[in-house]
């Protein structure tokens, strides 16, 4: 189980404000992340590189060429260059609700729409976002992110950030963030992050099985089942929280809210030592609505895009086809579609 459940969230970057403005500092990130590339493949002749990183880089290498043999994955230049940054996060995201709303503030964005999010390269930028949102009455929740992607827009690298990761979860993002590249629906996170999370499990289960890695494979079905589990206590602190906010009473509401998120936190702590997992977890301690948001996000309609999978026998091709198909929906048709298809999967 991942210490924050937040995992790589594209970010596209566009100029065009004064001195001093969001998109600014995101421009500025940008091209600093994007000049300090090297080819993976030049650090692997390089005697140089350190025998551990030449390990993890080469352990890329082969994930990437499996994910466009056997994922249907881009065959582009994402990931087959290397970036350290010198730091330990790429940037840090912000994500919002009002007091009594489970519903994400948003940020629009040209080319990517509205996101549930917004993301700032530099900590102490965030942080006075973070505190000005908090002073207009908002629930906040800021965390750091350890990968980047422009959804195929640039050739984006590999980050000495990632590194930090095990040899799955390393994996698991790079099949992640190159699902984004096969669809990207402007202004419907869910929709993208949920079908980016099922490209990933499906494409590390079929990963680690072709390689033999049966013991990886059992703790990542034992993960997967963990990570199931907590999600039910998210689901069913969500259904609380609603009930709660139909109410009137300001000071009543806080009270339950409260009570609601200390249940929360020490069930999900519960579950993680019961599996013999440190107490580490964006839902370990002090919760609110903003901490739920990415959840949501990044895992409510994986269900869904599972039973697509399933459908198309497990053919990545099929199922792009029928993701694209239910794309070019307008939102409530293509979420009313995504709900029958969770439906229809369950026993």
């Amino acid at each position: 189980m991942p210490v924050s459940i937040l995992k790589a969230i594209p970010v596209l970057v566009a100029c065009g404000c004064l001195s001093g403005c969001y998109y600014v500092q995101a421009a500025k990130g940008h091209i600093d992340l994007m000049s300090k590339r090297e080819p993976i493949e030049a650090l692997l002749e390089d005697s140089a590189t350190e025998p551990d990183l030449a390990r993890r880089l080469r352990l890329v290498t082969e994930a990437r060429e499996f994910s466009i043999r056997e994922l249907g994955l881009p065959d582009n230049d994402s990931y087959r260059t290397y970036a350290d940054l010198g730091r330990q996060q790429v940037l840090w995201n912000l994500f919002a609700t009002e007091e009594f709303s489970l519903e994400p503030k948003t940020w629009c964005y040209p080319i990517v729409g509205c996101l549930a999010y917004r993301g700032y390269f530099n900590n102490e930028t965030a942080r006075r976002k973070l505190e000005d949102l908090q002073v207009d009455g908002y629930d906040v929740a800021m965390g750091g992110v350890t990968a980047y992607s422009t959804l195929g827009k640039f050739d984006d690298p590999v980050l000495n950030t990632m590194m930090a990761w095990d040899d799955v979860h390393l994996v698991g993002v790079l099949f992640h963030e190159l699902a984004h590249q096969v669809i990207y629906i402007k202004d419907d996170t869910t929709f993208n992050e949920s079908f980016a999370t099922a490209v990933e499990e499906a494409g590390l289960e079929r990963w680690l099985a072709s390689r033999g890695e049966s013991e990886l494979l059992a703790s990542f079905h034992r993960r997967k089942a963990l990570e199931k589990d907590i999600f039910s206590l998210v689901d069913e602190a969500r259904a609380d929280l609603e009930a709660v906010f139909a109410g009137s009473d300001p000071q009543q509401m806080r009270r339950a809210k409260q009570a609601i998120f200390e249940d929360l936190s020490a069930a999900v702590a519960s579950r993680l030592e019961e599996s013999g997992l440190p107490a580490r977890h964006w839902l370990v301690g002090e919760l609110n609505n903003a901490k739920l948001v990415p959840l949501a996000l990044y895992e409510s309609r994986v269900p869904a895009f599972q039973a697509l999978l399933a459908q198309c026998d497990g053919d990545f091709d099929c199922l792009y086809t029928e993701v694209k198909r239910i794309g070019a929906y307008d939102a409530d048709q293509r979420n009313a579609e995504l709900q029958g298809l969770a439906q229809s999967a369950r026993p």
